[in-house]
């Protein structure tokens, strides 16, 4: 399951703004900043940067791909 959805603000450039992710999401997203030793907000603006469309698919993806690569990961 996906788990809740969940609201929450982060500042992108100096501009508050609000995103909607699934828990599991989140978590994920705080692991990988850590691991890259990031705060959420950096991490959410580096990919509001390169991204093409909406924010919240992107950090999806993000998660899927760092998935992938082996960057995160458990076991």
């Amino acid at each position: 399951m996906a788990g809740p959805v969940r609201k929450r603000s982060v500042t992108i450039a100096g501009h508050s703004t609000s995103l909607t992710l699934e828990e599991p999401f989140w978590r994920e997203l705080r692991t990988l900043a850590a691991k890259r030793g990031q705060s959420i907000n950096a991490l959410v603006a580096e990919v509001d940067a390169k991204r093409d469309g909406n924010l919240s698919s992107a950090l999806r993806l993000l998660v899927l791909e760092s998935y992938r690569s082996g960057e995160l990961g458990h076991g």
